[in-house]
């Protein structure tokens, strides 16, 4: 009558030192990463980094730090949920960005980078290309849109991701990608490129001239702006968010592409 007690409870001590272990590796560079120009962008324990998206200072609620993790609340899937959006303090131009998140049923959220915070001056999120997060199965948004591109990991509204995608089931952690190189973005996941885009091409801009973006000028078209997590009001959490900065494209004509820049933008 002893035996399945203590075997129960081995069982359960390892559960925790395995989980323990996992949490001790969350938020810190590999060696390999600190000699490749990697760091941190959210240290896994302080706010040090990142503000309101509607303010200087992070959110007073909405927002919790436990465990090395980060996770937005439910607000019952409120766009702007209770805390709202959070963004870099820095603004980034050429980067390749990684991000753990874990979502729950029905949830509803992004990464979005360059991101112009005084776009949106009225309710909702801040403005920016959005690495869709979202759970395709419970959610309605996954049918909306046009040929996929408001499911996990799409540019949201705009571009779809491959058909075959790999997530992770309810309550794992996720890997997302997101490598900008001048004009060119790529969106990976869980390892495995799910989508690429140019912007400033005829082809971006007519996309966006179909999506619901078509209403901002010159949307996705900053030189640089800020990094977000969006609060969508439902529950997601995040770690092991790290940023490699890469070189700047040298001249314009390269920056743009084949096609010239907004007047606008010069």
């Amino acid at each position: 009558m002893k035996t399945l007690p203590f075997a129960l409870g081995c069982t359960l001590l390892a559960a925790c030192s395995l989980t323990a272990r996992a949490a001790d590796a969350a938020n810190q560079l590999t060696p390999e990463e600190a000699g490749g120009g990697w760091r941190l962008l959210w240290d896994g324990q302080t706010t040090h980094g990142w503000r309101s998206a509607r303010g200087p200072d992070f959110p007073a609620q909405g927002w919790v730090i436990r465990d090395g993790v980060l996770t937005v609340l439910s607000s019952g899937g409120r766009e702007g949920g209770v805390g709202g959006d959070i963004i870099t303090v820095d603004k980034y131009s050429s980067f390749d960005l990684k991000a753990d998140f874990k979502i729950t049923p029905r949830a509803n959220s992004g990464i979005k980078i360059f991101v112009d915070p005084g776009l949106n001056k009225g309710p909702g999120s801040s403005i920016g290309l959005e690495y869709h997060i979202l759970d395709d199965a419970l959610h309605p948004d996954a049918k909306l849109g046009k040929d996929g591109n408001r499911t996990m990991g799409s540019l949201y509204d705009l571009y779809p991701p491959a058909r075959d995608k790999h997530v992770n089931p309810m309550g794992e952690w996720n890997s997302a990608e997101i490598i900008s190189d001048g004009p060119h973005v790529e969106h990976w996941l869980n390892g495995r490129k799910i989508l690429e885009y140019t912007r400033f091409t005829p082809e971006f801009r007519q996309r966006v001239k179909e999506s619901k973006y078509r209403i901002w000028p010159n949307f996705g078209e900053l030189h640089e702006g800020y990094i977000l997590l969006q609060d969508h009001g439902d529950e997601v959490s995040f770690r092991n968010i790290k940023i490699r900065v890469l070189p700047v494209v040298a001249t314009r004509d390269n920056y743009y592409g084949v096609d010239s820049p907004p007047a606008a933008a010069r």
